[in-house]
């Protein structure tokens, strides 16, 4: 990673920040790496910066994988969904004022492409339920080794329908 680009990362991970590719009209269409493939966008939603940050790093070793924005609340996570039309919200379930569960609800009505994985440090069958309901296309626990992160993220963005509704 360059020093520009590096400063970039670092500054989206800090808060509710939209990337630099939402401000250049790049709405609903993926970006694309050499070779003609999609990157899949990632927002990431958590209230503990060490996790957006980890986050991030992880997703940046991977070739098809663009984390664009981050966000530390549900309100901002909504906002920047709103902003950068990311294809897939890595979404912590528990957070202060608009939790997880009801950040989900409104980004997938609101943007029926997005698709949006919990994670959640507290796992339980009544949070998985709610996570489910409000529209999650999957729930993943925090201590999950990286790679079933990745891959929820992955089969999250397989499995939407060709119309976009989720």
């Amino acid at each position: 990673m360059g020093r520009a680009q590096g400063q970039r990362h670092r500054a989206r991970l800090g808060g509710a920040t939209p990337s630099p590719v939402a401000s250049r009209g790049r709405r609903h269409e993926p970006n694309s790496r050499e070779g003609g493939e999609d990157l899949v966008r990632i927002l990431i939603v958590d209230d503990v910066q060490i996790m957006r940050i980890g986050l991030a790093s992880l997703f940046s070793l991977e070739p098809d994988l663009d984390v664009c924005g981050a966000a530390a609340s549900g309100e901002q996570g909504v906002k920047v969904a709103r902003q950068t039309r990311p294809d897939v919200v890595l979404m912590d379930i528990r957070m202060p004022g608009l939790d997880g569960v009801e950040a989900t609800r409104r980004i997938v009505r609101e943007l029926p492409r997005t698709q949006v994985v919990v994670l959640t440090g507290e796992p339980s069958q009544a949070s998985r339920q709610a996570a489910l309901e409000a529209g999650a296309a999957a729930y993943v626990v925090k201590d999950a080794v990286p790679a079933t992160v990745l891959e929820a993220v992955r089969r999250a963005w397989d499995d939407r329908s060709p119309e976009g509704g989720g």
